[in-house]
């Protein structure tokens, strides 16, 4: 795990927002992304259910991170990942939830709940990080995991090369 994974002992908390269902090649590309968020000591933020959401929380969870789900209905809709569920009863307000509770948004292919949370965030003066999502002003671009997460280092001021 990364020493340089909080602020002042805060642990930093990402979002990782997508579609509930995806292509298997954006499934792999939010799996590594879990993966290395945690290996990054960082604790892991988002819906809590299938697809993008899924894949990151095992990438997540395989490599001991703490991950979080903020879900739309009841505790028993988490994927198996998910280490900590927060149910809101919210549906898609629980968007807010998640983007209000992350120091930055990771964003890969989704739909309108993917671009709800990344205007959301932006609104919130939040980085957001587009990994093959929504091409929007005001987002940074990555072209894979690796470069997502030094993106994001640099942005946190994290001093991650």
């Amino acid at each position: 795990m990364a020493e340089l994974s909080s602020w002042g002992g805060i642990r930093i908390q990402i979002a990782v927002v997508g579609g509930g269902d995806c292509s298997l090649r954006v499934r792999e590309m939010a799996e590594e992304l879990g993966r290395l968020l945690a290996e990054e000591g960082h604790t892991l933020i988002c819906g809590g259910l299938g697809g993008v959401m899924q894949a990151a929380c095992k990438g997540a969870a395989e490599s001991g991170g703490t991950v979080v789900g903020i879900l739309p209905g009841d505790r028993k809709d988490a994927n198996p990942y998910v280490g900590i569920s927060v149910a809101t009863g919210m549906s898609h307000a629980r968007n807010a939830i998640i983007v209000r509770s992350s120091d930055a948004v990771i964003a890969l292919p989704g739909e309108y709940g993917t671009l709800s949370e990344i205007a959301l965030a932006l609104k919130m003066n939040k980085a957001v990080i587009s990994l093959g999502s929504w091409d929007i002003d005001g987002t940074l671009r990555a072209k894979d995991p690796r470069e997502a997460i030094r993106l994001l280092s640099r942005h946190l001021g994290l001093g991650i090369a």
